[in-house]
């Protein structure tokens, strides 16, 4: 007993410290993101914003801290930002931060395992065309580019950065006050953020294949329910989750997750098993009848095989 009220005085005080809100941020748009030809002279971590993609980061903060302080349970609410090292996020983060005080950000982190995806070093077009046409035919996730990555690297490091973004709230290494709202912001890239999604989720590979790219400065918001699990549809509207390329059954796992009483996940979420079997026995005694006329049917086949 002693054990089980250790464990939901641990829960209670881990509940505390949580994040609000995780907030996944794409930066502005870039002079790559208007000319690709600008990849092949300038190294993709060099690449800078356009003033439209300036113009779009100011306004993101201004979202942002709109967002924040009008749905805050507390007056007294903080942002922490985990920033991409390129020059394009660097640069989103700077104009993002103009729209809050001092008193209002308790910290910022460079993160290198948020970074874009490697395609390589000097990316010749006409080349990249080729190479993103086969990525098409051979599937987003798997391939990988020469001299680079695929979304799968991306993947193992954003997976490495998630454990890491637990540590650091499990162990309060961010130096969160409890009677404040925490919002962590990220800022970051297109498949990063999509794979940041995927992990958190568990969503299949077959589903990552079905979303689309975040816009430039667009973001998602992961809010905190009352169950203690984060979910896009606290924020989000079901059109807006359709139209990033999630099936109703995702829809209706993030729906699962803002509920305070939940069964379990499995048997919730029963699309997720029947993605990887045919179908599944209701009790053992059920596996063992077929298993007993399975192997009947095969001591008969040998037989019959044998003669």
């Amino acid at each position: 007993m002693e054990h089980d009220d250790h464990n939901h005085h641990q829960n209670h005080h881990n509940r505390k410290l949580l994040p609000k809100r995780i907030i996944l941020v794409r930066h502005g748009e870039s002079e790559g993101n208007l000319d690709t030809s600008a990849y092949s002279t300038t190294p993709d971590h060099k690449i800078s914003l356009t003033e439209q993609g300036l113009a779009q980061a100011r306004q993101a903060g201004s979202h942002l801290r709109d967002l924040i302080s009008s749905h805050a349970s507390s007056p007294d609410w903080r942002v922490y930002f985990y920033v991409s090292p390129y020059e394009r996020t660097r640069s989103t983060l700077r104009e993002i931060g103009k729209s809050f005080s001092k008193k209002r950000v308790i910290g910022v982190r460079e993160e290198c395992r948020i970074r874009e995806q490697d395609f390589g070093n000097f990316q010749v077009e006409e080349r990249m065309k080729g190479i993103k046409e086969t990525r098409e035919k051979y599937g987003r996730f798997f391939y990988r580019f020469p001299e680079g990555e695929s979304a799968a690297d991306v993947f193992d490091r954003v997976s490495s950065f998630l454990e890491s973004l637990w540590r650091d709230i499990d162990l309060n290494r961010l130096h969160n006050d409890p009677s404040q709202d925490l919002n962590l912001i990220i800022i970051s890239h297109g498949l990063a953020s999509r794979v940041f999604l995927m992990k958190w989720f568990k969503w299949t590979v077959e589903q990552f294949e079905h979303l689309s790219n975040l816009g430039n400065c667009e973001i998602r918001v992961m809010e905190l329910g009352h169950g203690g699990e984060y979910s896009l549809a606290i924020h989000h509207t079901d059109e807006e989750l359709l139209e990033w390329g999630l099936t109703t059954e995702m829809i209706e796992d993030q729906k699962w997750r803002c509920s305070p009483n939940k069964t379990s996940w499995f048997n919730h979420c029963s699309w997720y098993l029947d993605s990887f079997f045919d179908y599944l026995l209701d009790s053992d005694d059920d596996c063992e009848k077929i298993y007993v006329e399975s192997d009947g049917d095969t001591e008969k086949n040998y037989v019959d095989t044998d003669s």
